[in-house]
């Protein structure tokens, strides 16, 4: 038996080999590939092995891939007949899954033979030979590629120009941090980017109308054995206007451009505004000119500067007050080497009305939608102010989980207005391109849970957003404060609680106030990248120093009201971080990683239930009902009551990974696997084995499953089906129940399987 099976193997292995060939037309042979080899013993086995592997790179076409000696995507091509229509899923088997044949008469032998020889003398092997040939194998053809480099030449030095003129002296002072290293191997490549640096470094010199096309570099292979003089030079034929470094005359701005003007049309006197350094033509005077001065960082008399200009261009962008950025630079007709730099800025309209309905979900398992109107004013004062009042109202119901009825309603408004500048009684100074931001808040809403209670939250703030660049966001509130008070405390909530008491501080009423503080980072805007990265870090700090100068003490009984309420007092610190992997272009692993901790001290006993932290749910740990897991190996569910169980934690730790995957069109899928739990800080009679631990891994809880996204590119319609593979509140030595996963058991599936329906991804 064990020798039919060997041989049946080499039967199919054989048969899907050959069936791949015999559909080639008349006359043409399956390219399977070249080999290449680097001939060359005067070199060391590791230069020879890391050429190769460069070389190997440029060789083109790619042959069909293979699987274990095989080409199932062709002999899928081969098997699926052809079709006309450019759609369907015969068209999409044979295009998209198969792949076709790669032909050898599409093998261009001398044309991979001239770039293999061009890569090796870019890299320093002046006198490489290279050859290509060929081999068949009945229907199948191989090309073969031999190079031998011979001696790699170095640098034996760099010199730049030693002339007094001005345009040499700026190219001479970059040359301390030039690429070209004495005992380098020379490279083409590494010259070009040597004179993309220096061009960059002397913009920043004045040298406006300079570009790198206008050096060279001389290379001299006659100085010694295997060795190379390179001669930075300035090209003789580079125009005048090149050569010579520019200073800032005039710095004019038209704030109120439009596209179909012309430069020459003439403004009333009374629309120039002489501003400090600045000349603002706006016959509307729709902009406060001190905006400019703050914006713009060329002054008169100053050098070009290409980091100037390229951040006067980013902050005008970043404003958000004007549809069209426009610069130009034209030479001053005064006497000297002075550019006159013009800012043709187009302004979006003043005030906007917007109406969105939206759907959404949240961690509890509530799905609903919601209406929003929100007006904007983007320029309330004349200083590119940006107001926007929004009102809301909407409604949540529980699709997923046991649906008690207990739907959500809300409805509130927002106001929020931005400075673009940082108002303090500090001078603070950014030297990115990005425009610092002061910001106000103010917010009410009203949330009603049927058959339960209401709940009125007053919100207001007032901090700063700033970014580094691109990639560094920070923002910095001042003082951020919430009131909380309940209304409507139904008769069944009440007596829910004397069943669960933890349910009390729901309703609590609530005074937070206190500094925040969050640090953004994120590469996941360089769609290039293969790993990318995200990172939110927070601090939030509530009652302290008022906490510090009362004196209050919770745990003695000195509390410490304002307006008759117990403010609270405590320090929470939160971490997440995101990467995402991508293996093709389809398909991508995502993961995440949540961990944070909140201390409570002073006036209070206990964090506000509002700032806790929660696990379970469908953005969370999916396998787990909303809020069900926790804190530690306690089992909420005991206590729950008429309710879900609703338990939060003063620290949390949370893993998600899943492999996303595109199975057709705007359908995907993914696997995943999540784990995590919270605990409590200190001990709770009430919840036993809450407190956090040196066993705290132990009592983690993992689940698993399998999702369907349904991307619409507008809307993202999510499913996931899951189940536990580890339940921390079993007894130890039982918490891990994989081994009684039962699909065809109906009991299980109940006990187990959990549906999470879901808008938008889960990280």
């Amino acid at each position: 038996m064990k020798y039919k099976l060997i041989i049946l193997s080499i039967f199919i292995l054989f048969v899907a080999s050959c069936s791949n060939t015999k559909f080639l037309p008349d006359g043409e042979y399956l390219y399977i590939g070249g080999k290449l080899k680097v001939e060359n013993e005067s070199i060391s086995k590791k230069e020879r092995k890391a050429l190769q592997a460069e070389l190997a790179k440029l060789i083109r076409p790619k042959p069909n891939k293979k699987i274990l000696g095989l080409r199932p995507r062709l002999y899928i091509y081969n098997l699926v007949d052809t079709v006309k229509k450019e759609k369907g899923f015969k068209h999409w088997l044979k295009n998209k899954v198969g792949e076709p044949p790669v032909l050898f008469s599409q093998v261009d032998l001398e044309y991979n033979k001239s770039v293999l020889q061009n890569y090796v003398e870019n890299n320093g092997y002046f006198n490489a030979e290279t050859t290509a040939d060929s081999t068949r194998f009945d229907k199948k053809v191989e090309a073969n590629y031999v190079v031998n480099p011979k001696q790699q030449y170095k640098i034996k030095s760099v010199q730049f120009p030693t002339d007094s003129s001005a345009i040499s002296k700026a190219v001479s002072n970059t040359k301390s941090r030039s690429l070209l290293k004495v005992g380098d191997a020379y490279s083409l490549d590494r010259i070009k980017e040597e004179r993309i640096r220096i061009d960059t470094r002397i913009k920043e010199e004045g040298f406006f109308y300079f570009n790198n096309d206008y050096l060279k570099v001389q290379v001299d292979s006659t100085v010694a054995k295997n060795e190379v003089d390179l001669i930075v030079k300035v090209k003789d034929e580079a125009p005048d206007v090149s050569k010579i470094p520019y200073r800032i005359n005039k710095v004019i701005v038209y704030p109120n451009y439009a596209i179909q003007q012309q430069d020459t049309i003439n403004y009333k006197k009374d629309s120039i505004v002489k501003y400090k350094n600045f000349t603002i033509i706006d016959n509307k005077k729709l902009f406060n000119p001190r905006i400019f001065d703050r914006t713009l960082y060329f002054e008169k008399g100053v050098l070009y500067n290409r980091t100037n200009h390229n951040l006067s261009l980013n902050r005008l962008v970043n404003l958000g007050t004007f549809k069209f950025v426009k610069n130009q630079f034209k030479v001053s007709d005064t006497i000297g080497n002075f550019l006159d730099a013009y800012y043709y800025l187009t302004p979006m309209p003043k005030k906007s009305f917007r109406l969105e309905i939206l759907a959404k979900t949240n961690s509890a398992n509530y799905t609903g939608t919601e209406l929003s109107i929100n007006w904007s004013n983007r320029n309330t004062f004349k200083g590119a102010e940006l107001l926007t009042i929004s009102a809301f109202g909407g409604f949540e119901v529980q699709v997923s989980g046991e649906n008690n009825g207990y739907n959500v309603y809300r409805f509130g408004a927002e106001s929020n207005l931005i400075w673009p500048r940082i108002i303090s009684p500090f001078n603070f100074v950014s030297a990115s391109g990005f425009v610092p931001r002061t910001k106000a808040t103010l917010g009410y809403e009203y949330l009603s849970r049927t058959k339960l209670y209401s709940l009125q939250t007053l919100k207001g703030a007032f901090g700063y957003i700033w970014k580094e660049n691109e990639r560094k966001e920070h923002q910095f509130n001042v003082s951020e404060i919430t009131f909380a008070s309940p209304q409507n405390v139904s008769q069944l909530y009440k007596d829910q609680i004397v069943i669960n008491p933890s349910l009390s501080r729901v309703i609590d009423k609530q005074l937070i106030f206190g500094p925040t503080y969050s640090y953004t980072y994120t590469n996941t805007m360089q769609k290039k990248r293969i790993n990318t990265i995200f990172y939110k870090g927070g601090l939030d700090l509530s009652g302290i120093i008022t906490g510090l100068v009362t004196g209050a003490n919770a745990k003695k009984g000195d509390t410490v009201n304002i307006l008759g309420i117990p403010f609270s007092q405590y320090i929470k610190v939160n971490n997440e971080f995101k990467h995402n992997y991508k293996l093709g272009k389809d398909s991508q692993i995502a993961s995440r990683i949540i961990a944070g901790a909140g201390f409570s001290f002073g006036n209070s006993v206990e964090m506000p239930f509002s700032k806790q932290f929660f696990i379970g749910g469908t953005n969370s740990l999916r396998a787990f009902r909303a809020r069900s897991v926790g804190p530690g190996t306690y089992d909420g569910s005991k206590d729950a009551g008429t309710f879900l169980p609703d338990q939060s934690g003063d620290v949390v730790l949370e893993m998600n990974t899943e492999y996303r995957f595109k199975i057709y069109r705007f359908l995907n899928g993914a696997f995943f696997v999540d784990a995590g739990n919270i605990w409590l800080l200190n001990e709770n009679a009430a919840k036993p084995g809450s407190k956090f631990t040196k066993n705290f891994i132990e009592e983690i809880a993992v689940g698993t499953g399998f999702g369907l996204r349904f991307d619409f590119s507008f809307l993202v319609l999510r499913t996931d089906l899951a189940f536990p593979l580890k339940k921390p509140y079993l007894p130890q030595g039982n918490r891990w129940v994989a081994d009684k996963i039962s699909f065809g058991n109906g009991a299980w599936r109940s006990d187990n399987l959990v549906f999470n329906l879901a808008i938008g991804y889960p990280f």
